[in-house]
């Protein structure tokens, strides 16, 4: 296993990389202006990510898209799953997005069912959109069809569309630390 699990990691690389770079962090001076840099309360916030930050949003909906990321691929998509949320005129969704060093999980605010766990190996890009700035959105392998899959969620306010983004940049660093921790034997 070890081709596998640095087929994982180089995965993982690629994922945060691209997260990191999503260039509206960077525009938002959230810390991430250089690759690396990790805002100042870096060390004060492992311990919640490690048990999960919440938030709480309204699921807009799903798209399939091409491309594992980039920012107009996420932006077309955004713009999809909008206008088709716009002609739904049903009632979003209300979940619960815990975003953790293993991943994403989607829960019903409401019932508080689980919806979804998708693995922060299968995330390819996360991105807050540059016109819906509310909108925060994801792209990630479905497990079922392997297809790319791009989702969205509207957050009541931009900082917290940008909030979310940055968490889970940070859960990709975080996961990356641990299993190099891990496989280094230290």
């Amino acid at each position: 296993g070890s081709a596998r699990r640095g087929a994982a990691m180089e995965a993982l690389r690629a994922a945060g990389r691209a997260v990191l770079r999503s260039p509206r962090l960077a525009r938002h001076g959230l810390g991430l202006r250089r690759r690396r840099k990790l805002p100042e309360n870096w060390a004060d916030m492992r311990e919640p990510l490690l048990e999960g930050m919440c938030f709480t949003l309204k699921y807009l909906g799903m798209t399939l898209v091409e491309k594992p990321k980039g920012e107009d691929m996420a932006a077309a998509a955004i713009r999809r799953i909008v206008a088709m949320a716009r002609v739904g005129a049903r009632k979003f969704q209300k979940v619960i997005l815990t975003v953790s060093p293993r991943g994403i999980s989607l829960q019903d605010a409401e019932t508080k069912e689980l919806v979804e766990n998708i693995s922060i190996y299968r995330i390819s890009y996360c991105t807050t959109d540059k016109l819906q700035n509310k909108v925060f959105a994801y792209v990630a392998q479905s497990q079922e069809s392997g297809a790319l899959e791009c989702h969205a969620f509207l957050s009541p306010k931009k900082k917290i569309a940008q909030a979310v983004t940055l968490t889970v940049a940070q859960a990709f660093q975080m996961a990356l630390d641990l299993w190099e921790a891990a496989h280094t034997g230290r």
